[in-house]
């Protein structure tokens, strides 16, 4: 845990920053009603929109951006307004996007239900990220005032700092881009400081890409051998087990028109909720390829288990050995958090 020392933490609220309204942008209306849950936002998800790095830093860009990602959105995607309930350009102007998302946001108690993040949609807020961050570096005035608009959200929410994601967290995707995502821990240690708030840096699950190696993928490989897929066990990321995956993916929600960035196609990667759907619950007495994939990665974390795909009572005592070391619950099962902090 990192942010501000617990004896000396007191949230304090964050000011409002200056956001453009759907009306002073020029937005159509929505083509049906959009809706408002009774309940708050837990979860910040950042996005890129995956556009050009653009050098117009003007109000006048900002808007004209705005309304094009609404016409994409409602035109192409079919859906029945802008997908993110803000938008944040390479100028550091703040726009709202989904209609009502501002004046909920302000009075605190209540959640525009957005498109953008797949079944997260009902407890996140999305934020899109004018530009396209895979390589290019993140411009101060969006990057100050990202930071403003994610501490004014926490502060009227509740949210905790380390519930800010990215994208890729959720789904199969680049999205936000390997830069700015790999901003994130810092942008919840800044948001930390600037609402008193104490900052847990969350436990996510792996982006695989084409081409890549090791325990990881090997134990993506027995994981989808487990449920019944035939793939090789090489440790390599690429033709059939790439296809495989791809598909498994799919079947599981985890890709998908969910974001402006999304209309780029990404096929063959595996991450988000494609590791919710893969992963079972293990423990004693279990057997198979999914206990295998256990033990290549305690093995892989320098812990001696038999890769002999049988949970005896060896394994039991690693697992529990690297459930405490981590900070889990010591159950010497390999459930959801198990399989997590393992596959980091």
């Amino acid at each position: 845990m990192t942010g501000v020392p617990g004896w000396a933490a007191s949230s304090r609220r964050a000011a409002a920053p200056d956001i453009l309204s759907t009306s002073d942008w020029g937005a159509r209306e929505p083509s049906s009603p959009v809706e408002v849950l009774d309940s708050k936002p837990v979860k910040i998800v950042v996005h890129h929109t995956a556009t050009p790095n653009s050098d117009d830093t003007s109000q006048t860009h900002a808007e004209e951006l705005a309304r094009q990602i609404q016409d994409y959105h409602m035109d192409t995607n079919g859906w029945i307004d802008t997908g993110q309930n803000f938008t944040n350009t390479r100028g550091g102007y703040l726009l709202e996007g989904r209609h009502k998302s501002l004046s909920v946001l302000k009075a605190g108690d209540q959640h525009v239900k957005g498109a953008h993040a797949g079944d997260q949609n009902s407890v996140s807020l999305g934020i899109e990220n004018e530009g396209t961050y895979t390589s290019a570096s993140v411009p101060s005035a969006l990057w100050s005032s990202l930071v403003e608009l994610c501490s004014y959200m926490v502060s009227q929410y509740g949210i905790e700092p380390g519930e800010i994601y990215g994208h890729r967290d959720f789904m199969a995707t680049e999205c936000p881009g390997d830069v700015l995502y790999g901003r994130l821990p810092e942008l919840r240690e800044a948001v930390g400081a600037k609402t008193g708030k104490q900052v847990r840096q969350p436990v996510v699950w792996p982006l695989l890409r084409a081409g890549a190696e090791g325990p990881r993928v090997t134990a993506l490989q027995l994981l989808l051998r487990s449920r019944g897929e035939s793939v090789p066990v090489d440790g390599v990321f690429a033709g059939r087990t790439r296809e495989v995956a791809g598909r498994v993916a799919g079947e599981l929600g985890a890709v998908g028109k969910t974001c402006s960035a999304t209309r780029v196609a990404e096929p063959g990667l595996f991450g988000g909720r494609g590791w919710d759907g893969l992963v079972p619950v293990v423990g004693p007495g279990a057997s198979g390829d999914a206990v295998r994939a256990a033990q290549t990665l305690l093995v892989s974390r320098g812990r001696y288990v038999p890769a002999d795909a049988r949970f005896a009572d060896r394994t039991e005592s690693v697992v529990r050995e690297f459930q405490a070391a981590s900070g889990l619950a010591v159950t010497g099962v390999v459930d959801r958090a198990t399989w997590q902090r393992l596959l980091a």
